[in-house]
C-alpha cells in the first residue's frame, strides 16, 4: 500500500471516533425527534452521551480491518496511538460512574 505509514494511521484513528461521535448522536436525535426512540433528558442523557462515546471510539475499527485487510502494518499501529488516547479519557471521564462503591 502507498500510504502505508503511522502518520496516515494516526491522522485516521483521530478523525474515524470524531465522525462517529457526530453519526451516531445524529442517528440518536432523528430516532428521538420521530418518537422510536425515548428523548434524552435527566439521568438517561448522561448514559447516552457515555453509551455514544464508547460507541465512537469502536469506530476506529472500521478503519484498522481495512487496514489489515490492506496488510497496512504501521497504518494499523498509527490508529492504536489515538485510540489509547480516546480510551483513556473516557475511563478519566467515566471513572466514577463505572466504578462507584
Amino acid at each position: 500500500m502507498e500510504n502505508d505509514n503511522i502518520l496516515t494511521g494516526f491522522v485516521v484513528g483521530c478523525m474515524a471516533p470524531v465522525l462517529g461521535f457526530m453519526l451516531v448522536s445524529g442517528i440518536f436525535s432523528v430516532l428521538g425527534q420521530y418518537g422510536l426512540m425515548e428523548a434524552s433528558s435527566g439521568m438517561a442523557s448522561g448514559h447516552r452521551l457515555r453509551t455514544v462515546a464508547l460507541i465512537a471510539i469502536c469506530t476506529n475499527l472500521i478503519p484498522f480491518n481495512y487496514f489489515k485487510n490492506q496488510k497496512a502494518d504501521n497504518s494499523m499501529r498509527g490508529i492504536i496511538f489515538p485510540s489509547l488516547v480516546y480510551v483513556g479519557f473516557w475511563f478519566y471521564k467515566y471513572y466514577n460512574i463505572l466504578f462507584a462503591t
